[in-house]
């Protein structure tokens, strides 16, 4: 069973800087693409980034967010820079595999955890 662990977030101010952190058993971290997508109030949920041999990002986070992994800890990281109003959404984790430049074929996600970003 693929379980993703979701810890970090909370309360941002405009400019400002937050770190996500996505936990998860070494067969998993082996074994998938891992990556981060978001779902702003009454929008659909939207793929962020990913991290298999390559990283990719969607454009509105490029040069903004970075994508890590720590293969010791098993553990997947979100750093968040020069945070925007419009980045406010749950951010969830999640393990796949890479399609097109973005992570597909899900199969597992994070609890999601909120990322509030103030004016």
């Amino acid at each position: 069973q693929v379980q993703l662990v979701e810890s970090g977030g909370g309360l941002a101010q405009a400019g400002g800087s937050l770190r996500l952190s996505c936990a998860a058993s070494r067969r998993t971290f082996s074994t998938y693409a891992m990556g981060w997508f978001r779902q702003a109030p009454g929008k659909e949920r939207e793929f962020v980034t990913a991290s298999g041999y390559l990283t990719y990002y969607v454009d509105s986070v490029k040069g903004r967010f970075t994508i890590s992994r720590d293969n010791a800890k098993n553990t997947m990281y979100l750093e968040m820079n020069s945070l925007k109003p419009e980045d406010t959404a749950v951010y969830y984790c999640a393990a796949g595999r890479i399609v097109r430049g973005k992570l597909a074929d899900i199969a597992a996600w994070g609890q999601g955890t909120q990322v509030t970003v103030s004016s």
